[in-house]
């Protein structure tokens, strides 16, 4: 689950994480009141409006209504009302985006961390995530703070470092120590960015993150070690033990169909192709997935309606493909082991009934316990359903029904 830069900053200093405060707003107004209680608590004058959204590049991002960035400078108080309205309810289009952009609801208004002082600021990236090839959480960073991670790696990898945690033990102290070093850091930064590491670390393991990103992490310019954003994504599995963490969900940063489909407990993601697909089985849905780009074909999403795939789950499988409009055939691949093939026809042909109309071909694959009966079931129903036994033929009439 992705939650936003103000709350994942909550969390972060919730744990002793040093962070750039800010105050969240959703009208001009707020904005300004943010502004003002935020110079009370933190003596800064200069302000940065901050656009909420799930995405990144937002700095870089540019409202479409107002040509405003999505993250901007504001000299004064009563600077902050006209900032904060030029991005509020308009909609930001960043790299992550795509052309369609996301509608801004929400704005921080944070504290001007660039103040001067008697040392240099120096901007770092670090990252804390699962390396799944060894098991064990690994933290990522880099003296090129600020900048997309992709590209230094590309261009400078030597400036990317790794410090793997073995979960037994935790990070250690000298683990902690070594990143400082690594970084550059000397005097009070030093202690400081250890303190900041192993914050970070322990809030990382706490909630059972999946991931976090911090870009920049900020030495200002008086040796303070500060996050300045922060990306939290917070693994959907560990939920359950974190009901606090579960109630910052924000449905209306999350594809409306993908939402839907979570409420009759389908594993739906939305992607850009042209083939529907309805499988058991995330292994199954994968290889289907490739199956469909073999025969010409792109998948246009990842749906399991996993083990218990009865007539209900088949027929609002079926309605939420229908949804998008890019959808020119759908492909049914289902493997009966625990469920039967021939409840899962059935399925089929009720759903096709309850709907009406599918104005797309569908290509039903059913192997496993009442194959056969479910074949028969199929081929005799009426119904416009392409009824295959072998993968292959499912790939070759995927192929078929696209080119007509």
């Amino acid at each position: 689950m992705n939650i936003h830069e103000y709350q994942g900053k909550s969390i972060l200093k919730s744990f002793g994480v040093a962070i750039q405060e800010g105050i969240v707003a959703e009208n001009p107004d707020q904005a300004k009141e943010a502004a003002v209680e935020l110079q009370k608590q933190t003596g800064t004058s200069w302000f940065v409006v901050k656009a909420q959204i799930h995405a990144g590049g937002r700095g870089k991002g540019t409202i479409s209504e107002t040509g405003s960035r999505g993250v901007v400078l504001a000299k004064s108080i009563d600077e902050v009302p006209a900032k904060a309205k030029d991005i509020l309810g308009g909609t930001l289009v960043t790299i992550q985006t795509g052309a369609q952009g996301k509608k801004v609801n929400k704005v921080l208004i944070a504290q001007d961390v660039y103040y001067p002082g008697p040392s240099e600021t120096k901007e770092f990236y670090m990252s804390v995530l699962l390396n799944r090839s060894t098991g064990r959480n690994i933290i990522m960073y880099s003296t090129e703070g600020g900048m997309d991670i992709e590209e230094v790696a590309h261009k400078t990898p030597e400036k990317i470092f790794k410090e793997e945690v073995d979960p037994r033990v935790g990070l250690q102290a000298f683990q902690a120590r070594r990143i400082a070093f690594n970084l550059g850091c000397s005097g009070e930064a030093f202690k400081n960015m250890v303190k900041f590491v192993s914050s970070l670390y322990k809030a990382y393991d706490a909630i059972d993150a999946s991931m976090f990103e911090i870009n920049p992490v900020l030495k200002t310019s008086d040796d303070k070690i500060i996050a300045v954003d922060a990306k939290v994504n917070l693994d959907d599995n560990g939920l359950f033990r974190h009901p606090d963490l579960m109630a910052m969900r924000d449905i209306s940063e999350e594809d409306p169909t993908e939402v839907e489909a979570g409420e009759y407990n389908l594993n739906y993601v939305k992607l850009d192709g042209n083939v529907g697909c309805m499988v058991n089985g995330a292994g199954l849905a994968m290889a289907t997935m490739d199956i469909i780009k073999l025969s010409g074909g792109e998948p246009a999403n990842f749906l399991d309606v996993g083990g218990t795939a009865n007539a209900q789950r088949v027929e609002q499988a079926f309605r939420i493909i229908l949804k998008d409009p890019n959808v020119k055939a759908i492909l049914v691949n289902i493997f009966g082991g625990i469920v039967r093939c021939d409840r899962v026809a059935q399925g089929i042909v009720d759903a096709y009934k309850n709907i009406g109309n599918i104005p797309v071909p569908i290509i039903v694959r059913l192997q496993g316990t009442n194959a056969e009966a479910a074949k028969k079931l199929i081929d005799e129903s009426g119904l416009k359903v392409h009824s295959v036994i072998q993968l292959q033929e499912a790939a070759d009439m995927v192929k078929q029904v696209l080119s007509k």
